[in-house]
């Protein structure tokens, strides 16, 4: 385990003179305090203070002062930044003055389901597949949906216009700590995936969050914009977040008596996720532009009874990797944080249980004809389940559905240009 003085030598040792003091709130969007390396020593102590509501994005919700607290084992050198006086960045906890967790914080959330998980005997080991696009920027160096290559999935260049991009995220991931699996061009035009190595819970979490930030960071070097929209063209794949899952019950995978086929265990942890999957959307799904990549899969799934990879929300993984079971709804709008602890808490509330006997024993498991088609209808799933509530707690769920509910309002009274195509000559 780390320690502040650990860091500290750190710094001095790699001649860092600046280090991001980072969090999320509660929408998943990456916040930040820089402190000078003269300065941390004291920070550590004293720890930084913030005003609450920065961790509600706006939202109504806690206002008093919080303070941030450095996750020492986060420690990490930013390496796109100048070797000369370099940058480095510690995740940090929120908390109250007196240093106790901050309940509505997803970091503590996440955390809080990771210990209950723990006291039964199960852990986990989360593997992302995270997909984005690379677009170019306009004049003002304001982000466009507009590419100029045609690839297509795993094409090269310089077909792959994208390539020495990726090739430099992945590099620079890997002098990170991230130990990267693959990379290669997606389906559509500008789109990519990275795929980095499997991690406990919380570390992975961490890492969805430090992935996002350091492809943006070293796209905006190659003159491109990298968005994690989950669907930001017509026509156009979109992108998502798959999650594979590991499950380990007092240190055995539950899952390795399978061979193809699904046993009580799984199907009980899959039956759990099934059961909320409509009120989990909310949060692992949680923008108006999340149901435009849903829909264009269910569109899919109406045209064929048969499997099809591209219109499964859950399956089962095997082959290379440990058997894993993959969930494909998520995508990157979503708070990595919540979407875990959601996600496992359904899953353990399965096994506890138990009723998956119905869960087909063969692949596919479940077709995505199934999930809300817009997030006025997950917000309202998720308002009447109390299961969520459960677990992210009660303020929290109210403060958050409000909130969506307020951006799904907007949206509504919003003119889009597909109605201005559409209807301003004719009527």
């Amino acid at each position: 385990m780390t320690t502040a003085k650990d860091v500290l030598n750190k710094i001095q040792e790699e001649g860092v003179e600046f280090i991001r003091l980072q969090f999320t709130d509660i929408f998943g969007h990456l916040k930040n305090v820089a402190v000078t390396a003269g300065q941390l020593s004291k920070v550590l102590v004293d720890k930084y203070r913030i005003d609450g509501t920065v961790l509600f994005g706006g939202a109504p919700g806690y206002e008093g002062e919080l303070i941030l607290n450095p996750d020492y084992d986060t420690f990490m050198i930013l390496p796109w930044r100048p070797q000369d006086g370099k940058v480095a960045r510690l995740m940090c906890d929120v908390c109250y003055p007196d240093g106790t967790l901050f309940e509505s914080s997803p970091r503590t959330i996440l955390k809080n389901v990771i210990d209950k998980a723990k006291s039964s005997g199960y852990t986990f080991m989360i593997r992302p597949e995270c997909e984005f696009f690379l677009f170019h920027l306009d004049e003002a160096g304001l982000p466009t949906t507009i590419t100029h290559e045609d690839a297509g999935m795993m094409d090269v260049g310089p077909v792959d216009f994208g390539e020495n991009a990726r090739r430099e995220m992945v590099l620079l991931l890997e002098q990170m700590g991230f130990e990267i699996e693959s990379s290669y061009h997606e389906k559509a035009p500008a789109q990519h995936e990275i795929d980095f190595k499997e991690a406990d819970t919380l570390k992975a979490a961490d890492g969805i969050m430090t992935f996002r930030f350091a492809v943006r960071s070293i796209a905006k070097r190659f003159g491109t914009y990298a968005t994690f929209m989950p669907k930001p063209k017509s026509g156009a794949a979109g992108s998502g977040m798959h999650l594979n899952f590991t499950i380990y019950k007092d240190g055995k995978n539950i899952m390795d008596d399978t061979k193809g086929s699904v046993n009580e265990a799984t199907r009980d942890f899959i039956n759990g996720i099934l059961k909320h999957s409509c009120a989990l959307c909310a949060y692992t799904n949680p923008t108006v532009n999340s149901y435009k990549r849903l829909l264009l899969a269910l569109d899919d799934a109406g045209s064929s009874s048969e499997y099809d990879i591209n219109t499964t929300y859950i399956r089962i993984r095997e082959g290379l990797f440990e058997p894993a079971i993959e969930l494909r709804f998520p995508d990157s709008a979503a708070n990595p944080y919540l979407a875990l602890a959601l996600l496992i808490s359904a899953g353990l509330q399965g096994i506890q249980d138990g009723g998956g006997a119905n869960i087909p024993t063969r692949l596919p498991i479940a077709n995505v004809d199934c999930l809300p088609e817009n997030l006025k209808d997950a917000l309202e799933y998720a308002k009447n389940d109390p299961f969520i509530a459960k677990v992210v707690g009660d303020d929290f769920a109210k403060i958050y559905t409000e909130a969506k509910a307020g951006e799904w309002n907007r949206y509504m009274r919003d003119i889009s240009d597909w109605e201005i195509r559409n209807y301003l000559y004719k009527y």
